[in-house]
Order: C-alpha cells, then structure tokens, then sequence
C-alpha cells in the first residue's frame, strides 16, 4: 500500500510563459482565445526565417507541446489537437528537425546501435580532452550559485522527468515494451508517490531555496535548455522516431548514472543539503542498472524485430548529445566568463 506520509503537493496548470518574438506571440496570443469549433483558421508566422535553435522557435515549440502534458492555467484544452496549431507546431518542428539533422550529420554505413551505445558507454578518464563539460566544472570548482543554476536550467525537464519517453510505450512490444516498462516504473517511484523522481527534483528546489513550480523558471533558462526538453517531446509524440525514441532514452540512462556521480561529489563538496545529494544519489544507483536493461532487453529487441530501426536509434544517441552539447557549452562559456547563464 503507498506510503501517504508525505503531504502532496498540490496540481496546478502552469500560466503562459512570455513571448519573446513574433513565432511565440503567435503561440501566445492565440492561446489566449477560445478555439474556433466549426471553422479552420491559419495561424500566420515568420518561420522561413526564424533560427531553428533560437529562442522564438523554441519557446513557440515548446509551448505547443506542453499542452500535450499538463497545459496552461485558463488555456481552452481543445487547443490541444487544433489542426492549425497543430499545423504549425509541425513547420516548427521540421525547421528545428532539419538543424539537428544537420548536425548529426550521415551515420556511416557499418554502425549499429550497439557499437553506438558501446562507444557512448566509455567514459573519458579524468584529465582526457573530452573530460570536460558542466558536471566536471561543478565537481571540481563550481560554485553554489552556479550549482543553482543548474538546478533552473534541469527543473525543466525533471519536474517532468519520464513523461516525454513513456509517449514511447504504445509504440513497442514484446520484451522491449516490457522493459522499457519496467526503467520507467523505477522512474515513477516504484509505486510509491514521494518517490517519483519528479517529486524527489521538487525536494532538491525545496531544499535549494528555489521555485518548485512546474515551469517555474521556462521565462529565465533560455533556448538551449528548451531544445533539450523539445527533442524528446517531438521523438516521442510521432510513430515514425520511435527508434530515435528509443535512442535518445538509451543515451539518457547510459549517460544519467556517471554524470549523476559527478554532481553527487560536486554538492558534498559544496556542502549542499541531502535532498539535493539524495536526487542525483538515486540516480547513480538506479541508471546503471537501467543501462544493462536498456542495451539489451529495449534496444536489442527493438532492432532484432524491426532492423530498419537501427540507424534511427544512432540518430536518436547523436541528436541527444547534439541538443546535449549546445546546452553544456552556453553553460561553460558563461561561466568561464563569470555571468550568469540564464536569461534573468
């Protein structure tokens, strides 16, 4: 039986984040209107032009996909499956898609996901070139304020933390359903509700004296951060990148575990408190287990009964670190410089 030992906290829709360009205000404004129920309108915006890994394009996508989870306070629901919206939100994510192709670049010929997972399973030894990045910075000489930021920058995703790849399950069967089941349902608390890892993130904001809101902070991170929210979205709400789905999740929890480890000894060196050391804790323990379940038992079962998948989950390792990538060097480069690595 769930433990109810822990007051729950109370569910309430997130308000409307602020535009920042004509692609958002778009969004926006017509968000703020009741949705037409007998006629199709056109939602007019300037994406030709637009920077796919810019602010306007992603808070626009952004936006259109949270009414997906858990929408907007005073937003009419029916916006959610509006067929202009949805038209539009489907020129931003081909605009966004097209960049991140772009970057992955052509996945040779001979890779397969294994020997990808493989490779992304290696991690650098301390002082290699590549043993580099925000959780090495905060480990050996990071500030708290800048841990802080860290905290804002990830609140966006582990205040949702599992939802956007559990669009994945009905997209799967057999044994790699199964598992795939199984590393969420470890992601959801095991059954136990204080335990969800999104509930465990909120005690971490709690226990940093930060905003534990949903969305609290989507009008201070800025456009990198939201990419790497909306690349999982848009793998997950579409059938046909359900390999790169898959890949993007394997990338996480291969990932999740030695990062976690970093940060684990960056917060005790800084004396942060144990709600903040128990989050990344649980997953050091937790996504190295995942890791052996996702290679094998999702991956390899998923490429075993539909082998044209196989270059589709490499995509989805290399956009996750492509979006990965963008979001650690805005970190690292304005902290190297001595600012503040949100928008205010």
């Amino acid at each position: 039986m769930p433990s109810t030992s822990a007051a729950p906290r109370k569910f309430a829709e997130p308000r409307l984040p602020t535009a920042v360009g004509p692609l958002s205000a778009a969004v926006i404004n017509v968000l703020a209107e009741r949705p037409p129920r007998r006629t199709l309108i056109r939602i007019d915006a300037p994406i030709g032009d637009a920077d796919p890994y810019g602010l306007d394009l992603q808070l626009a996508l952004y936006t259109c996909y949270e009414l997906h989870y858990r929408g907007f306070a005073g937003v009419d629901p029916r916006w959610e499956w509006n067929p202009a919206l949805l038209h539009l939100r489907g020129q931003l994510e081909d605009a966004f898609l097209a960049a991140v192709r772009r970057d992955v670049g052509p996945i040779e010929s001979d890779v397969t996901a294994a020997d990808e997972m493989e490779r992304l399973a290696r991690e650098p030894v301390d002082g290699h070139p590549d043993a580099t990045g925000p959780s090495y910075h905060l480990r050996d000489s990071g500030t708290w304020e800048q841990m802080r930021e860290y905290f804002i920058h990830r609140s966006l995703y582990h205040l949702k933390e599992a939802d956007p790849h559990a669009f994945a399950i009905p997209r799967l069967i057999g044994q790699a359903k199964a598992s795939f089941v199984a590393v969420e349902f470890d992601e959801y608390g095991g059954g136990r509700g204080p335990r969800v890892h999104q509930e465990l993130y909120a005690d971490l904001l709690e226990a940093a004296g930060l905003d534990t809101t949903y969305l609290g902070y989507i009008d201070a991170v800025g456009a990198d951060t939201l990419a790497t929210v909306n690349l999982m979205s848009l793998f997950g709400l579409h059938r046909e990148f359900r390999g790169a789905a898959v890949g993007h999740f394997a990338s996480t929890e291969i990932t999740s575990s030695p990062g976690s480890r970093r940060l684990v000894q960056a917060l005790q060196r800084l004396g942060a408190p144990e709600a903040c050391i128990a989050f990344y804790a649980e997953h050091v323990e937790a996504d190295a287990v995942h890791e052996q379940v996702v290679r094998t038992d999702v991956v390899g079962d998923l490429v075993a009964r539909e082998p044209r998948l196989d270059r589709d989950v490499v995509f989805g390792i290399r956009a996750h670190a492509v979006v990965e990538d963008r979001l650690a060097g805005h970190l690292m480069a304005c902290w190297n410089a001595g600012r503040s690595s949100l928008r205010h």
